[in-house]
């Protein structure tokens, strides 16, 4: 009994079994019937379009861990449910790449030894619903969190060199099955459309890098200095946040300054509060339960001091970091309240910090008068007013006049014909390009951008020349001594032209070597008399294997 060509029957065994749940046998009857039809090809198409499709899914899913944070906050608000759904996310695209990884694996060695490509029905299914999964995850993305596609650009500025010779690793690799393909099909206008199509796929990887831009090409001594950190509420993968733990965290993490919210008690005291409600941060629902559900400004400031503003930190766990804190650490963190502005601006004179912050909430009636009282606080700490970042937009001119030397920074771009000049502006890392980055810089305009955690987009912003960054991730960014990459025009260019020919001779060899192969499995009179392949049966991309078996009677 004949094996199939170019694979032995162990081997077609491991790999038919798996993926077309078939089990190859010495029975003759039993092989009868597999071959790979047109139909076949099309599911093996679909198969290599759901795992590129899972693919840019995972980097999508890598891309917004930067952010997600802010989605957990958000399900905390809507649900009153904490869970840090970036572990949910990442496992389930995990288990939706790898399984589609496999799928393809097989498929493309089944190829090469030459077996039928029957994709079972269970598989059939499967892909499908992963493929609907992926779709909805993209559609609940843009509905949602529009501003990641923002993200996901603004990445490609520190993974397109290297997304460039993944994929040309990848589809270089792809040639040797693709080899297999085109000499085992007798169908020219099939062997002549999918060679084209191979070949457009490479040409335009090939140039890809003319349209690849990064501001971390550049010259070393072209490189801006490093940004300044801001602890976004401190340092809160260190302490809870809007705490002076996560204050005096934040100062040993080296941030010039302390970014936080402040809103106003009942009584008229301003204190450090992000949430308009109490319930994510502090232990109130246990404390006043009747209460929960009430603005922050509700409660007078002998209520607010009743609360544990730190023991939700040690239960909830917002960020890995936390189950790396040492015992005295934990036992700070639970005895943390709710602290004043006085006191955070008495604790940053202390650490030598700046204070940045916005009053909330904006919409409320007595607005004025909040703005008022803090200012009343301000001015009565001693705190030098150079320190002090003035961000909230309403009664600004009522501070210009009553605090002249506060810095005064704007949560938008500048505008033409401004009746004084921006010198200081807070906005989100999505909304800025890097040449109005560096353009505002050569107008001697401060940018901070907000929330930058990951090491890649600092080494972005890095290079892009931003003044300062608030982060969650202060003890990490402040270890980066060098962006994460840093490549000289001259030699991006040399590294493009090396992998494009190395590709190119590979690919080469891999048609030339297929195209060896697969002489040998056939009779040495019928190649010598006109080189070609014995007859396949019509529909079929490779023949049926009683076929086979009968055009290399060598291996009977």
């Amino acid at each position: 009994m004949a094996d199939p060509p170019g694979c032995c029957s162990t081997c077609a065994t491991c790999l038919l079994c798996p993926y077309s749940c078939q089990w190859i046998t010495a029975k003759k009857e039993k092989r009868k019937g597999l071959r790979t039809t047109k139909y076949d090809c099309s599911w093996f198409l679909f198969l290599f379009c759901v795992f590129l499709f899972t693919l840019v899914w995972l980097y999508f899913a890598i891309i917004i861990l930067n952010d997600f944070h802010n989605f957990n906050e958000f399900i905390f608000r809507q649900k009153k449910l904490w869970l840090d759904w970036s572990l949910v996310l990442l496992i389930a695209t995990t288990v939706l790449i790898s399984y589609s990884s496999v799928l393809l694996v097989l498929a493309l060695c089944l190829q090469l030894c030459g077996q039928p490509l029957k994709l079972h029905w269970v598989h059939k299914v499967l892909l499908i619903l992963t493929a609907l999964v992926v779709a909805a995850a993209f559609t609940g993305l843009g509905i949602k969190w529009a501003e990641e596609w923002k993200s996901a650009w603004i990445s490609l500025q520190a993974t397109g060199p290297f997304l460039h010779i993944g994929a040309v690793g990848g589809m270089t690799l792809l040639a040797w099955p693709l080899a297999s393909f085109i000499y085992r099909t007798r169908s020219t206008g099939l062997r002549v459309f999918v060679l084209l199509v191979y070949c457009a796929a490479m040409i335009a990887l090939y140039l890809a890098p003319l349209g690849i831009t990064s501001p971390c090409i550049m010259e070393e001594n072209q490189l801006p200095p490093k940004p300044a950190l801001v602890g976004h509420r401190g340092a809160p993968m260190l302490a809870p946040e809007n705490t002076l733990m996560s204050l005096r965290k934040a100062a040993d993490c080296d941030v010039q300054v302390f970014e936080t919210d402040v809103m106003v008690s009942a009584d008229g005291v301003p204190f450090l509060m992000h949430d308009e409600e109490l319930t994510r941060t502090t232990n109130v629902q246990a404390v006043f339960p009747e209460r929960a559900a009430l603005n922050s400004t509700a409660f007078n400031w002998t209520d607010l001091q009743q609360l544990d503003a730190g023991s939700w930190f040690l239960e909830r766990r917002p960020f890995p970091t936390v189950q790396n804190l040492s015992p005295g650490d934990r036992q700070e963190a639970a005895e943390q309240r709710i602290p004043s502005l006085e006191q955070a601006l008495e604790a940053a004179k202390h650490s030598n910090l700046s204070i940045m912050f916005d009053l909330r909430p904006e919409n409320h009636s007595d607005y004025q008068n909040f703005v008022n009282v803090t200012l009343g606080v301000i001015l009565q700490s001693g705190i030098p007013l150079q320190q002090v970042l003035w961000l909230p937009d309403g009664f600004r001119e009522d501070v210009k006049q009553q605090a002249p030397g506060v810095q005064h920074v704007y949560g938008r771009k500048r505008v033409e014909n401004e009746k004084e000049p921006v010198l200081h502006v807070n906005l989100p890392y999505q909304d800025m390009s890097s040449e109005e980055i560096r353009q505002y810089r050569q107008d001697n305009i401060s940018v901070n951008l907000y929330v930058v955690n990951q090491p890649w987009l600092f080494s972005v912003l890095w290079c892009s020349g931003v003044s300062s960054v608030t982060t969650n991730a202060c003890q990490v960014l402040k270890e980066m001594e060098h962006p994460i990459w840093l490549l000289p025009s001259s030699t991006y260019f040399m590294i493009w032209i090396v992998v494009d020919c190395v590709s190119l001779l590979i690919i080469i060899w891999a048609f030339v070597l297929m195209k060896k192969c697969s002489r040998r499995r056939r009779p040495a009179g019928e190649c010598a008399q006109n080189g070609s392949f014995p007859p396949l049966e019509p529909g079929s991309a490779f023949g049926t294997l009683p076929d086979r078996q009968a055009a290399f009677p060598s291996q009977t």
